[in-house]
């Protein structure tokens, strides 16, 4: 038999087993040690019927007057005879016997004491010297029906008992072990960047090593992952200012040298340079997504931020090339301003690098705090769309992208709880590109109450 693969399927199947046969080990020791006492009894009363009635018997047949002649007690009321009797003289006739008694049923007096054939016990003694002898008899099935209903009476009430009690346990296993559950829970409940001690409150003392091996566990790789960020965050805030100055010189080298070879060498330089701090600010970008705190307590209104964001990126654009499209009532997130301003930069800076140059770029912030950017282009293959979230992964080859982007918005996103959502094609077309996220907002409306859209183009 397998055994079931939870704990609690386990000890419930176990004790309720366990138990089980206990019960039942006990009602037929129970039952044995009855049929013994009932043995006993009976025997004792076999005895007890003889010595009361042969003294009775003497007297009756010594104060006859006819020897040898047969009398048979009449019955006062009708009612049923488990000890019959017969009382014999020495030469085997039957002087008296109870009204119920059958002679045949008895055999041959062979002295005092207990005797058994297959379906009596008898119980012999005799009087005056052996002339008077009295045989009482009880039906083996007599005791047999006696016996059976004792153990009747003792296993029914298992048949109630045992799946109360089984119910119990069950009932009991299964309190016992919430706290694992709700343990368990708590677990399951978290993402993959949260770290955080998991409370041990209620745990049994069993359970209590675990737990702390697992928080141990736990806290070794927060400082290895805070250890890993803090060290990239740090290299990236230490780069910048180099980077800023060692681009002012190739700039001033580039603009100072007469030589074309050295002015062209200076601008490539400067590109590299250039490209090296982008990937600095992502990287400080990509450690303020995964340990800084996204959550404020006060709620704020997300569209100025987008509305801002949108113009300053669009300030070195054509006019038509993003299109903006606000709610008319405040969008109120408790997501940190600063955090929506990486994500949505983000997402338009990916959508304008790696779309379509002549196509615009649809930023769309939804009254449910849906935030949706899309673009022009060729459809990304599934296979590539599922490891665009990766980090140092590149749309495409020929585009100078860091490759973290979408790394820190799934980063983001995954932090708040509403996985990024890569499309491609676009829904309801057979082309370009559309990423989505739902961020956190209080006061939604109601279905059927949103307000109009607007539309702004930067």
């Amino acid at each position: 038999m397998r055994l079931p693969r939870s704990l609690r399927g386990r000890l419930g199947l176990s004790l309720g087993l366990a138990l089980t046969l206990l019960w039942f080990a006990a009602a037929s020791v129970t039952a044995f040690v009855v049929r013994h006492e009932l043995d006993e009894v009976f025997d004792a009363t076999l005895e007890e019927t003889a010595q009361r009635i042969l003294p009775l018997a003497v007297v009756d047949i010594v104060g006859r007057e006819d020897d040898g002649v047969t009398q048979r007690l009449a019955a006062i009321r009708s009612h049923d005879e488990f000890f019959t009797y017969i009382v014999r003289d020495a030469q085997g006739r039957v002087l008296l016997q109870s009204h119920d008694a059958d002679p045949g049923v008895f055999p041959a007096y062979d002295g005092p004491g207990f005797h058994e054939t297959a379906t009596h016990r008898f119980y012999n003694d005799d009087a005056l010297q052996g002339t008077v002898r009295i045989s009482v008899a009880e039906p083996l099935a007599h005791r047999r029906t006696v016996a059976r209903q004792i153990q009747m009476a003792l296993g029914l009430p298992l048949l109630v008992v045992i799946p109360v009690a089984l119910l119990a346990i069950f009932l009991a296993v299964r309190e016992s072990l919430g706290a694992l559950d709700r343990f368990g829970a708590r677990l399951t409940a978290r993402n993959a960047r949260d770290l955080a001690p998991v409370p041990v409150h209620g745990l049994p003392s069993e359970l209590l090593p675990l737990a702390g091996t697992l928080n141990a566990l736990l806290a070794r790789l927060r400082g290895a992952f805070e250890a890993e960020r803090s060290f990239a965050a740090n290299v990236a805030h230490e780069l910048r200012t180099p980077l800023a100055g060692a681009i002012a010189q190739a700039q001033r080298i580039g603009t100072e040298s007469a030589e074309g070879a050295v002015r062209s060498r200076a601008g490539e330089i400067e590109a590299t340079l250039k490209r090296l701090a982008r990937v600095c600010e992502r990287l400080l970008q990509l450690a303020r997504a995964e340990g800084g705190r996204l959550r404020l307590d006060q709620p704020a209104d997300l569209r100025p931020v987008a509305r801002i964001l949108v113009e300053d990126i669009g300030q070195t654009l054509r006019p038509d090339r993003i299109g903006l499209t606000l709610p008319d009532r405040p969008v109120m997130s408790d997501l940190d301003p600063d955090a929506f301003a990486i994500l949505c930069r983000n997402l338009v800076e990916n959508a304008l690098r790696h779309g379509d140059p002549s196509g615009p770029v649809a930023v769309t912030l939804a009254e449910d705090g849906t935030l949706t950017v899309a673009n022009a282009g060729p459809a990304v293959p599934a296979e590539a769309l599922a490891r665009l979230t990766a980090r140092f992964e590149r749309g495409g080859s020929a585009t100078d992208g860091s490759g973290l982007g979408l790394a820190i918005v799934s980063a983001i996103a995954e932090r708040i709880g509403s996985p990024l959502v890569l499309r491609s094609p676009r829904p309801g077309q057979d082309a370009g590109f559309e990423a989505s996220v739902r961020l956190p907002v209080q006061g939604e409306s109601r279905a059927g109450q949103r307000a109009p859209q607007v539309s702004d183009r930067r």
